[in-house]
């Protein structure tokens, strides 16, 4: 048992594995990164990061460098299979931060090949067919539900949604995600139903349940097996990074792949 390691809980296919990585990870970053920060754009020292991920390679024993993106909170989402040969998908495995693609999701058909978000509030989700030939992972905050980074992703695995499962990870939990009116707004006025994922705080403000704007988001195209999303990453500081509650801090990494074998 890996300290720090939170397995998804979640029916998965043959061959696949799927987790995140938590701030007890086994890391070096200092206070307030510390110590298991995977995020190399949080303003911890680059040295420290790849200190990390190497040692996330490390106990996770991964087959392959995970495959890190530049996430900005949009609907892009990277196939990391497309027009690459076994070489170019070599040197893009070992490429530092900055080379990057931006992006908000990725997904693959190649066994080996390791997904990773960063989240340090926002939804990681993790999604496989049935059979593991298809892993797909996005990045999900409040800006890229609504904009359809879901929607996309499913859509670029062409895969039937309804041999689709998902897998969300901790994430801002419903009591403790306090968003504006504008927040609402931008779901209701498109799915006027999505209001039940909402519960009004102080005047103009509304707890926001993520998880629950996702699975309406995911019903609607189609999928309708999904597990996890019941951590809140506010309230537990002890296992969670929080941009919310800390502002200053680290990005952990849920990570997906199927094996080789």
């Amino acid at each position: 048992m890996i300290e720090g390691w939170i397995e998804a809980d979640w029916p998965a296919p043959p061959g696949v594995r799927a987790g995140i990585a938590t701030r007890r990870f086994p890391g070096v970053s200092v206070p307030p990164f510390d110590r298991a920060n995977f995020g190399a754009r949080c303003g911890d020292d680059p040295n420290a990061v790849a200190r990390n991920r190497a040692l996330l390679r490390d106990a996770l024993q991964l087959p392959s460098e995970p495959r890190w993106l530049h996430q900005v909170h949009g609907i892009t989402v990277v196939d990391l299979d497309a027009g690459q040969s076994p070489w170019e998908r070599a040197q893009l495995s070992t490429a530092p931060a900055t080379d990057e693609p931006q992006a908000d999701a990725a997904v693959t058909r190649a066994p080996g090949t390791v997904l990773a978000i960063l989240t340090a509030d926002c939804l990681p989700v993790i999604f496989a067919t049935d059979d593991g030939a298809t892993l797909a992972a996005a990045h999900a905050g409040w800006r890229g539900l609504a904009a359809g980074i879901l929607e996309a992703t499913i859509d670029a695995m062409r895969a039937d949604p309804a041999r689709v499962l998902a897998w969300f990870g901790p994430a801002a939990g419903p009591r403790a995600y306090e968003v504006g009116e504008d927040v609402r707004t931008t779901f209701v006025d498109r799915d006027a139903a999505a209001a039940v994922a909402f519960a009004p705080t102080r005047p103009g403000h509304w707890h926001c349940d993520l998880p629950a704007l996702a699975r309406r988001r995911l019903v609607g195209s189609g999928v309708v097996r999904f597990s996890g999303g019941t951590c809140c990453t506010i309230g537990d500081p002890a296992r969670f990074f929080s941009h919310r509650r800390d502002r200053q801090t680290g990005r952990m990494v849920t990570v997906a792949w199927r094996s080789r074998e």
